[in-house]
């Protein structure tokens, strides 16, 4: 499925739309260069998951978490991770995934060690505030944009 926005807003209400239909167990993998709009579409899935928009870039930490009630939404950086060692050394393992959401910036680094059902998000570049989205979610979610 893709989307195109011309704004942040847009980008971010187009991730909201998105967290809203997510479950426990959900996670997305981002591929997309510096600058495109990962943290802003994480930010997105925060409000639609209910958690918030206090959502900042995980560069520094690996790792931010957002937490509500019932669920919480991990976000990972993994810019800086190259090998399973890297990886482990970061928890990763550790987080109970199968009852939170999780977001992976940069899942091309560790794109071996994510699960088959992992829902792809690309988001390209294609002008100042223009954004190409592509959603790979075997068909889940494309109701929700028709």
């Amino acid at each position: 499925m893709k989307i195109i926005t011309h704004s942040p807003a847009e980008t971010i209400e187009a991730a909201q739309k998105l967290g809203g239909l997510l479950k426990a167990g959900d996670m997305i993998a981002y591929k997309g260069g510096l600058g495109a709009g990962k943290t802003t579409f994480t930010r997105g899935l925060a409000i639609g998951m209910g958690l918030g928009d206090s959502v900042t870039s995980p560069t520094f930490a690996l790792v931010n978490e957002y937490r509500g009630e019932n669920i919480t939404l991990y976000h990972f950086d993994m810019y800086r991770i190259n090998t399973e060692d890297d990886l482990e050394s970061t928890g990763f393992y550790d987080y109970p995934f199968e009852e939170n959401v999780a977001a992976v910036e940069w899942s091309e680094n560790i794109a071996e060690f994510l699960p088959k059902d992992t829902i792809y998000v690309t988001i390209n570049s294609i002008g100042e505030n223009d954004r190409e989205i592509i959603i790979e979610d075997g068909g889940r979610f494309a109701a929700a944009w028709d």
